[in-house]
């Protein structure tokens, strides 16, 4: 479903989305609990979680499309829902896929959804479809009729109908599904230049990469719970970090970092296994700790002053897939 109100006005002071104890319950089933969102104004939010987290339920919540069992949830400055009619026109919507007139082109889709909103002005009306066509690429197709159309411009019709009117909060479902890669990076500038123009972006996303390269902050939901939240430089930070060496000098190695308390550990099955030159040591290097492990060139200098021969040596942060994992206990490989 795509929707998109007209009418943007001032970005209210203090967080673009917040919910608190936001919960959605179907009979006995708990599929949104106690959920605590924070979405700073301006940020590019990306929303992560397995099929079946509760990520689409809970966006559904936000824009008043489905009722809370319990919580409240503040849109812009407002409450939702009782204030959905100040807070909508401010908000463009791409949930769970667009939803065209098949036999009609993709403007004059966009015509009848835009003259369906209140707030939209009809002498600009065709203007306003011709730059949104433009802004997500579609202006060649803009008299295709769309049961023509790709998954791909459909997802991009979609876009474009959230984009009729300037927005305060632009929330997105899976933006990016059926796209080529010419397509996603395409989607992936155009929300960047909504960010530089005052749009706060709220993604749910099932790729990775798109969220690492898109997105400057995340949340991570698993079994409808809130697991994780904040800056993506932070949730990389939470993770676990480790020491790679290579060195034909294994057992002396071994003993040099067990004295500087970073005992090597199978942290991926990779410690002791041979290379040409050696053997592979792998070592959780904590940070967290008192007293801190020590600097990586601090631990090369002690291993050359014990004669441990080193022929390669990488300190190696968790990756966003890794921290995923490791906060849910689950792939990354499903397209909610």
């Amino acid at each position: 479903m795509s929707t998109g109100l007209a009418g943007a006005g001032p970005a209210a002071a203090g967080l673009a989305i917040e919910t608190h104890g936001l919960s959605k319950r179907f009979g006995q089933q708990t599929a949104v609990d106690a959920v605590d969102l924070a979405v700073p104004h301006g940020a590019v939010f990306g929303f992560l979680g397995p099929n079946g987290s509760g990520k689409t339920t809970t966006i559904r919540m936000l824009l008043g499309l489905a009722a809370a069992s319990a919580g409240t949830v503040n849109l812009l400055g407002r409450q939702m829902p009782d204030e959905f009619h100040d807070v909508l026109p401010r908000v463009g919507a791409l949930v769970e896929g667009p939803a065209f007139y098949p036999f009609l082109s993709g403007a004059a889709n966009l015509h009848r959804l835009d003259a369906a909103g209140r707030h939209t002005v009809p002498a600009t009306r065709k203007a306003r479809v011709e730059r949104a066509l433009e802004r997500v690429g579609l202006e060649h197709a803009a008299r295709k009729r769309v049961h023509a159309y790709s998954l791909g411009m459909k997802q991009r019709l979609g876009i474009a109908n959230a984009l009729l009117s300037p927005r305060d909060l632009l929330v997105l479902d899976e933006p990016t599904n059926g796209l080529d890669p010419q397509g996603t990076r395409e989607v992936r500038n155009l929300v960047r230049s909504l960010v530089h123009e005052g749009t706060t972006v709220f993604v749910s996303s099932h790729l990775l990469a798109e969220v690492d390269q898109m997105c400057t902050h995340a949340a991570v939901m698993s079994a409808g719970k809130l697991v994780a939240q904040g800056p993506l430089a932070e949730l990389r930070q939470a993770g676990s970090t480790r020491l790679r060496l290579v060195t034909p000098d294994g057992g002396a190695a071994r003993r040099v970092l067990a004295r500087l308390g970073l005992p090597p550990a199978p942290v991926d099955g990779e410690s002791g296994k041979p290379s040409p030159d050696g053997e592979t040591i792998v070592a959780a290097l904590v940070t967290s700790v008192q007293p801190p492990a020590p600097l990586p060139e601090e631990v090369v200098a002690h291993l050359v002053q014990a004669g441990v021969r080193v022929r390669g040596f990488a300190v190696e942060r968790e990756s966003l897939e890794d921290r995923f994992v490791a906060l849910t206990g689950e792939g990354f490989d499903v397209a909610q």
